[in-house]
């Protein structure tokens, strides 16, 4: 067994630096190349981040570079490896038993009748992964080698990678049953059937020229599973029990990362493996335990989830307070590199000073040779770079604009954050007029290539301010047009002038900087460009009025106001890390609060502040969920608490795990909340249902992350599941999510077949069309 090098990351972007790798995907898709032609761009963009990462201070041969390549999603690429894929896709299989490329990204992207596997957040990161579905009867058996593959390719090349593959536990603790799964079941249960797969696996990569192997096991930190912490323990007790005695295999680093180990610690430290990587930006330093006796601590004391260059003078610290434990300790990162842009020095336009803060995956990287050089030689051999860390570090804290003392001058009251009880609203409110089951989608149109030309010209100086301003007008009139053909009730003016939901704010906002090549992959070929919260934040002027106020001169219909909400733009942007998130989430409150003001002013009767990403910040740990709870919520309060009784308030929450935040949920007090429920096929209604939840409530008929185009009596299906859970007074009909990634053709003829179903389930239930 070779020993673990002294630094590592534990990922790295995989979509290249230019997009390289959503480029050739969908050119794929598309029919514009062919299969041989995306394995060949695919494999550059390996080959480009070895080098890369090789110049960076990883090594070639010490197994510190790690192959975390995906075409799509890393617990995909697990489940597909361990052929733990539903019975709707077993015909895809080649002959051979194994699982192509064109059969994985179907299972992913979903096929005629073939509904795609549901999609979730990856524990509390902006990265969205795809649900297994596994049964009783489901075969496991090792259906790719696309890995091993990619490991002898390294190999070949002169590099000796280490592979990083989605653990066993982690595979089927996110897993949920088959649809053919009995009540009750669980895919933990079996964990026993699974781990041989992955010893033939371990084989597999040893024979290919792998030293080590990566285990991603982050379901072990997390308490917000079905499984407990116990149930999860023994499970990797059992599984690396097994693995660690496979007689042909790497070394094992099993990585937990974005919370605390806690009590399974001990459990990693007496299991039979080499290294152990604990994450130490969102934990401590664990209690000593028997068994780390040869075992290498992989310490992530560099930030793997925000873009800050920090203090690394801490970093090192903490390093040092973790060889107290007794074991070798290697630098790494906290997480995997992924939730980062590729190189800060590809920022031409940010302003030097806040560059000169700022730390992307490159840098990180860099970071990880100093505190690796420094546990080789010591710190005085490092000194200079961790004072100018800290240098950097001190002229943030006191550079001007950070701290405005205007915004943190503003005095809040408890009345600032409630609106009048929801009865009186809901009295004020019938006024509107809207039918049973009223439609609406959740806010954006399809963002056309046209758009983007557009766009990227203004933004280029190639056509005035006035040219582009005609340009968006045409487009929102003709979206209007489009959705009252429909026969839409609630309408919205599509957001052609927006970029991003979160950028299109901090363009408008003091506080805040944006990228221009800044982009983090989210799912599949989808990425974006994270903002950058630096300073207090406060509203200059006015952002979304006059566009939602020209949408509605085109209608008598009522048009949504759209704004996203403090905690999703604070999820969705690299926030600082000075001050807690809950004062930075009432500063981006109070800016929408004066926006929704303007807003009614102008007649906009109807607003919606998105909050999708509510959900996604909840801390893993459940002594850490309350407090998170309190200020996410006051915030989205502190947001709309001024709004009329008339003024309709709808927010959005884009995920299927409704029961987990139900009393979070209820707690927003908005009058309407849309929701992911679709790719799910409707199982949330039954938490809503048990809840008692009495809001106007929209579960998603139409799965928008597909490109399938729902039948009309698949969207009756899913209604009338929804009306014998919901009273029809209370019940919504939309989207799961906005249309921006989707093109017109499918939207529309999707749409269509969402309002005729909608028309034969009102008649049913005696509605007035």
């Amino acid at each position: 067994m070779t020993a673990f090098p002294e630094g590592t990351i534990l990922g790295y972007p995989r979509i290249g630096r230019r997009r390289e790798l959503k480029k050739a995907v969908e050119a794929f898709w598309a029919g514009r190349t062919d299969l041989s032609e995306l394995e060949r761009a695919a494999a550059e963009l390996r080959a480009a981040t070895r080098d890369r990462l090789a110049s960076l201070g990883l090594g070639r041969g010490d197994s510190s570079i790690p192959e975390s390549f995906s075409f799509y999603d890393q617990v995909l690429d697990a489940a597909a490896t361990v052929g733990a894929i539903p019975a709707r896709f077993e015909d895809l299989r080649s002959a051979d038993g194994t699982i192509g490329l064109a059969a994985y990204f179907t299972i992913a992207r979903g096929e005629g009748d073939r509904a795609p596997l549901e999609m979730t957040k990856w524990f509390d990161s902006n990265y969205h992964y795809l649900v297994p579905e596994i049964g009783p009867d489901t075969v496991f058996s090792l259906s790719s080698e696309r890995l091993v593959r990619e490991v002898a390719e390294a190999v070949a090349a002169g590099f000796v990678t280490r592979p990083v593959v989605v653990g066993p536990v982690t595979l089927l603790a996110l897993a949920k049953a088959s649809d053919d799964a009995p009540d009750g079941f669980d895919p933990l249960s079996r964990l026993d059937d699974l781990v041989p797969v992955y010893v033939e696996l371990l084989g597999r990569l040893r024979a290919a020229g792998a030293e080590w192997v990566q285990l991603d096991e982050p379901a072990l930190v997390s308490e917000s599973l079905p499984a407990s912490t116990e149930q999860l323990a023994d499970a990797a007790a059992s599984a690396l029990s097994v693995l660690g005695e496979a007689s042909e295999r790497p070394s094992i680093l099993v990585a937990a990362p974005y919370a605390e180990l806690g009590a399974v610690f001990p459990v990693l430290a007496a299991a039979p493996i080499e290294a152990i990587a604990v994450d130490l930006v969102r934990g401590g330093i664990p209690e000593a335990a028997e068994g780390l006796a040869g075992k290498t601590l992989v310490g992530g004391v560099v930030d793997g989830h925000n873009i800050w260059r920090g203090d690394l003078a801490a970093a090192f610290d903490r390093l040092e307070e973790l060889r107290g434990l007794g074991a070798p300790v290697s630098a790494g990162t906290s997480t995997s590199l992924l939730h980062l842009p590729h190189d800060v020095a590809d920022e031409s336009r940010l302003d030097p000073r806040l560059v000169s803060w700022l730390a992307f995956a490159d840098q990180k990287v860099e970071q990880i040779g100093v505190l690796a050089r420094g546990l080789s030689a010591g710190r005085a051999a490092i000194a200079d770079e961790l004072d100018a860390a800290s240098a950097a570090l001190s002229d943030r804290l006191h550079a001007p604009g950070v701290r405005d003392g205007a915004v943190r001058g503003r005095e809040l009251t408890e009345a600032d954050f409630a609106r009048v009880a929801s009865a009186e609203r809901e009295t004020a409110q019938e006024a509107l007029g809207l039918p049973v089951l009223p439609l609406t989608t959740i806010g954006s149109f399809p963002q056309t290539g046209e758009i983007r030309r557009a766009r990227a010209r203004f933004t280029r100086g190639e056509i005035s301010r006035e040219d582009y301003d005609e340009f968006l007008r045409r487009e929102i009139s003709s979206v209007v047009a489009l959705q009252e053909e429909l026969g839409l009730d609630v309408l919205v003016h599509g957001e052609p002038e927006r970029n991003d939901m979160v950028q299109y704010f901090a363009e408008n906002l003091d506080g805040f900087a944006v990228t221009e090549h800044g982009w983090v992959q989210s799912y599949g070929s989808r990425a974006t460009r994270p903002s950058i919260l630096w300073g207090d934040v406060s509203r200059p002027a006015p952002i979304t009025v006059a566009w939602s106020a020209f949408a509605q001169s085109l209608t008598t219909a009522h048009l949504k106001g759209m704004l996203t909400g403090p905690v999703t733009i604070l999820a969705w942007s690299f926030v600082r890390d000075d001050q807690p998130l809950a004062e930075t989430a009432d500063q981006v409150a109070l800016a929408l609060r004066e926006e929704i003001a303007d807003l009614e002013a102008a007649g906009i009767a109807v607003i919606q502040v998105d909050e999708p990403a509510l959900r996604e910040l909840l801390p893993l740990k459940r002594a850490d969920q309350p407090a998170y709870l309190d200020w996410s919520v006051r915030s989205f309060r502190l947001a709309t608490g001024g709004a009329a009784a008339a003024t309709q308030v709808h927010t959005h929450l884009c995920y299927s795990e409704f029961g987990v935040v139900i009393d979070a949920i209820r707690a927003l007090d908005a009058d309407v909340t849309s929701i992911e429920a679709a790719r799910s096929r409707m199982e949330v209604v039954a938490d809503i249902a048990e809840a008692g939840f009495d809001r106007g409530i929209g579960p998603g008929v139409y799965d928008i992350h597909s490109p399938r185009v729902p039948t009309v009596d698949e969207v009756e299906s899913l209604l009338r599941r929804a009306v014998e859970e919901i009273p029809t007074r209370h019940l919504w009909v939309n989207p799961d999510c906005g249309l921006k990634t989707r093109g017109y053709d499918e939207t529309t003829a999707s749409l269509r077949n969402i309002v005729e179903a909608t028309r034969r389930v009102r008649a049913e239930v005696g509605a007035v069309v």
